[in-house]
This record gives C-alpha cells, sequence and structure tokens, in this order.
C-alpha cells in the first residue's frame, strides 16, 4: 500500500529474570491485609471464630475433644479495661510452629485443606482495631503457654513514617514479640487472642455485648433455637451432607448463642407473622455433583422484612459461617426487592465456590455463575409467592375499605337527619356497595379460604340496612319540628354529608345537631316513641 509503514518485531532476546535479593515487600502489606481489607469492625469476630472453629476441628480429628464433648468459644467483652477475648478449646498451636505460624503473612497450612480459613491473613484482623493485639496458646501435652503481642501503637507509627524504609519482615521483628508464661491458670489445650485497649469506632460496636450477640448469631456456626420447629428437619437435611461444627459460643458466660429463627417473625410492634411452610432445595454441580444445599422458610410475605429480625434475606454460608451480607443474592430475584422479603440460606459444599479475601463475595468463576444460575427457579417461586399474597391482601383490604363506607352510610339512614330523597340514594348507595363486595367474593380465587366469613359479613351488613330504614320510619327528634323546618335541617344535614371529606366527621356533627334539637323540643304525647337500632346495627356503631 502506498504510504503504510511496515513496522516489524525485534529480534527475541534471552529473558532477564530477577534476583531474589531484589524482591521487596513494604511495610504497608501489613496495612493492605489488615485495616485496609477489613474496613467493617465486627468482621473481627467473624474471623476469629472461624479460626476457633477451624481449630475445634482439628481438635475433634486428632481425638483432643471425645465424642459429644462441645467446641466452645468463651467471648470476654470488659468495658472498664476495654478488652476482648476470644477463647476456644480447640487444638491449639504446638510451640515450635507458634511464632512462626502467627507472624507469616499469606501463608496457611489449611490451603488445601476443608478449613473454612486458607489465606492466612484473618488472624491480622484485629491490628486495626486495638493498640495491642495479643495471641495465646497451648497444644495438648505442652506445660507453657506461649504469648505473642503485637504492638499496634508502634505498627501504625511505623506506617505513617516516610523515613522507615524497611521492609515488611524487619518491622514484624520490631513490633512483635515471644514470650512464655505459665500454664496454671489456662486450659490443657487452647487458643486465645486479646485485643487489648480497642480503639473507639464510630458506635463503639466492638464494645457492645448485645450488638455483639446479634451480630454472631447471624454469622457464626451456633445451634437453632430448640422451640424452632423447622429447625431439626434443615438440621437433618444439611447434615446429610456435611457435618455443621456447630459451637458454643458464650459471650460474658451468658447463655450459649442461638440462631435468630423462631416460629414466627416480628412485622411491626403489634404484627407477627408465622412460618408455615419449609422448603429444601439441592443444586447441582458443573460435574452432576452437589453443589450446594439451601432451604427457604415461606410465611405471608407481607413486605420487605425489618432489618431487625436478623433473619432477613437469602444468605450464603460456607462451612456454616455466613459470607456478606443478607443482599449478597439479591440479583436472582425478577425484582431485587423481593429478597427483603425472604428467609432462608445455601450452604456450599462444593470446594470450588470460594468465597473472596474480605469474605464479602465469592470469586466469579463459571461454579459460582452455576450455582446463581440454578437458585433462579427457587427465587422466581418466592417472587411469585409475594405477588400471590400481595394481590390478596390488596383484594382483603378492598373488600374491608367498602364494608366500612358501607356501615357509616347505613349509620348515616339510621340518624333519620335526611330527606326521602336522600335517604333513597343512601340507601341505593348502600346496594351498590354490597353487590361490589359479593362481586369480590365471587370472582377472586386469592381470598376462597375467607368466602364464607365475608359472605356472612355482607348478610350482616343487608341485615343493618333493612333495619335503618325500618328505623327511619318512626318519629325521632325532626318530626316534632314545624314541616318547614324540619325541611330546612334536612337540606343543611344533605348539604353538611355532601360537602364533608370525611363522612364519619360529618356523621358526628348532625348526631350532636339532632341532639340539641332532642333536648330543645318537647315530645309530641301522641307519638310513638323511637326504636333503638336493631342488634346488627348496634354492633355495627360500636
Amino acid at each position: 500500500m502506498t504510504g503504510a509503514v511496515l513496522r516489524t518485531r525485534p529480534p527475541a532476546t534471552e529473558p532477564i529474570g530477577v534476583a531474589r535479593e531484589d524482591i521487596r515487600l513494604g511495610k504497608d502489606v501489613l496495612e493492605l491485609v489488615s485495616s485496609a481489607m477489613y474496613v467493617e469492625p465486627m468482621t473481627v469476630y467473624r474471623e476469629y471464630i472461624q479460626n476457633a472453629a477451624d481449630a475445634v476441628d482439628a481438635a475433634r480429628a486428632a481425638g483432643i475433644l471425645a465424642n459429644g464433648e462441645p467446641g466452645r468459644v468463651e467471648i470476654g467483652i470488659d468495658a472498664a479495661s476495654r478488652a476482648i477475648t476470644i477463647r476456644d478449646n480447640g487444638a491449639g498451636i504446638p510451640g515450635e510452629e507458634f511464632a512462626t505460624r502467627l507472624t507469616a503473612l499469606g501463608s496457611s497450612a489449611k490451603r488445601g485443606t476443608s478449613a473454612r480459613g486458607f489465606r492466612g491473613v484473618g488472624r491480622l484482623v484485629g491490628l486495626g482495631y486495638t493498640q495491642e493485639l495479643i495471641f495465646r496458646s497451648r497444644a495438648r501435652e505442652e506445660d507453657e503457654v506461649l504469648e505473642l503481642r503485637w504492638d499496634c501503637r508502634r505498627l501504625k507509627a511505623a506506617l505513617s513514617d516516610p523515613s522507615f524504609n524497611s521492609d515488611v519482615s524487619d518491622l514484624i521483628s520490631q513490633i512483635v514479640s515471644v514470650t512464655r508464661v505459665s500454664g496454671e491458670d489456662y486450659p490443657p489445650h487452647f487458643f486465645e487472642v486479646e485485643l487489648a485497649k480497642v480503639v473507639r469506632q464510630r458506635g463503639d460496636k466492638l464494645m457492645n455485648p448485645s450488638a455483639v450477640a446479634d451480630y454472631l448469631a447471624q454469622v457464626a456456626p451456633v445451634p437453632f433455637s430448640s422451640d424452632f420447629r423447622f429447625g431439626e428437619d434443615i438440621v437433618e437435611a444439611l447434615t446429610a451432607v456435611g457435618e455443621l461444627g456447630e459451637l458454643d459460643i458464650r459471650i460474658n458466660a451468658g447463655e450459649p448463642l442461638r440462631r435468630p429463627h423462631r416460629n414466627e417473625i416480628a412485622l411491626s410492634p403489634v404484627q407477627v407473622s408465622a412460618f408455615d411452610e419449609l422448603s429444601i432445595v439441592e443444586i447441582p454441580g458443573m460435574d452432576g455433583d452437589l453443589a450446594a444445599v439451601g432451604w427457604f422458610l415461606h410465611h405471608g410475605y407481607e413486605g420487605a422484612l425489618p432489618v431487625g429480625t436478623l433473619v432477613k434475606g437469602v444468605r450464603l454460608r460456607v462451612g456454616n459461617l455466613q459470607i456478606g451480607e443478607q443482599a449478597i443474592l439479591e440479583d436472582i430475584f425478577p425484582e431485587s426487592r423481593f429478597n427483603a422479603w425472604s428467609v432462608g440460606e445455601i450452604h456450599i459444599v462444593d470446594p470450588r465456590i470460594v468465597p473472596n479475601g474480605r469474605r464479602d463475595q465469592f470469586e466469579q468463576n463459571v461454579h459460582f455463575n452455576n450455582l446463581v444460575n440454578h437458585l433462579g427457579p427457587s427465587a422466581r417461586e418466592i417472587a411469585r409467592r409475594c405477588r400471590t399474597n400481595s394481590a390478596r391482601r390488596s383484594k382483603l383490604r378492598e373488600f374491608e375499605l367498602i364494608s366500612e363506607d358501607v356501615r357509616n352510610q347505613i349509620l348515616v339512614l339510621s340518624q333519620g337527619g335526611v330527606d326521602a330523597t336522600q335517604r333513597n340514594n343512601f340507601a341505593l348507595a348502600v346496594d351498590a356497595g354490597l353487590l361490589r363486595l359479593a362481586k369480590i367474593v365471587e370472582t377472586s380465587q386469592l381470598i376462597a379460604d375467607r368466602s364464607d366469613d365475608m359472605q356472612a359479613a355482607i348478610a350482616d351488613l343487608r341485615a343493618s340496612l333493612a333495619e335503618a330504614m325500618e328505623e327511619t320510619q318512626a318519629v325521632g327528634p325532626l318530626d316534632r319540628l314545624p314541616a318547614q323546618e324540619r325541611a330546612m335541617y334536612e337540606k343543611m344535614f344533605g348539604l353538611i354529608y355532601e360537602c364533608s371529606a370525611n363522612r364519619n366527621a360529618a356523621k358526628s356533627l348532625v348526631d350532636r345537631i339532632i341532639q340539641k334539637i332532642a333536648d330543645t323540643v318537647p315530645p309530641v304525647p301522641s307519638a310513638p316513641a323511637r326504636r333503638e337500632p336493631g342488634a346488627a346495627q348496634r354492633r355495627r356503631s360500636s
């Protein structure tokens, strides 16, 4: 081509290697794997509970914990000294591995195993939230307890000092110390982390035992409440594919924590909705194996659940520990808002579906996408239930509103305060309302289970209308007035009802006026007494 410039690829050369001594890890790596990675304070508890669960599993596998002996985690929150301790009765760390394992970065013996954590950074989550991070441990048959301290104040000073140019190994050696302490006051095997002088955060949630209990009840591997009627069925389905690794977790020596699920869910201080059905689903993997087991609790689907219920949304768990928050799966729903109406969990068993480093989401791969795709039908079924129940509530609400309007018009007729023309208009309006009520009952299958009660309510309203029309024929206060004055009042009352936006308020005003008339106009001796409202009318009036 005319004017074209031909470029040739330079000749290949031998690759130049990078010498080991030229590779340097700077001090900022510590910040990246601690405070920069874990920005939500409560993840402190999740990470250390995860490590405790793995330590308990290791103790069981080694026969250190006897069959039936529970894995325990004791959490102490001392507000006076601003200290947090988290101790488990797991296998502990052998003395010869103690310092190496607790100062390693991104190196974990758990990788490739069934353990929940494997990246080797979770134990550093406390560095950003305390002035001193302390680890203590003893393995079985060891006499002494080893203690490792991270000086977090010196760490933060070094990270902010531009003149500190040493690498991460030098920094760790300067801020970490290891000592031996007497094992007299410690269990025979354990691991403990202490956050000394916890830094005050906004809301100070780390030091709030109630907030910590609510968080761990959702996230940690703790049992269901014994009075949750679907708990046994859920546990049976989950244990069929693996151990749940449940822990006995107590805060400040209190009662063991339990999952927040109960037989009912509080929608407001005065409204509850009962769980009435459980669905169990199995999600196949890419190779025909099992990827996950899930469960959903069905209820009235009356709208988005309050956050305070602690069960809102379909959640994901690995190793019976929650990954991410309640909205992690909202995109599987035809409308994301329906996730907030739902209650359920998906327990992942496929090791190829892997949480990301922060454990707030999953690594995006074909196996995770397969899981999400297979959850679509369950999400659509929940969405159908949401829409169906919403339409049902709409029909019931429509019936209630029309019934209320009919009752109010019958009460107006019972007053006897309007002229014959308006009385007939009110009666026609009541008849029209009763026809609308009958049509709702006859044409909607959504409320078929309420049909008998609704038909009885319509019959009661018809009886009240008949009573009201009879009562208006009796002599009342207006009948004792001269014809011209009575016509004036009837016209005025008609205008009040016509112009008022609130029929109840209008009726109340007319009632007071009629009562004034009754108090000032003497009765006609020969006139028959005005009849009391019938039983049906009295019930509606009350």
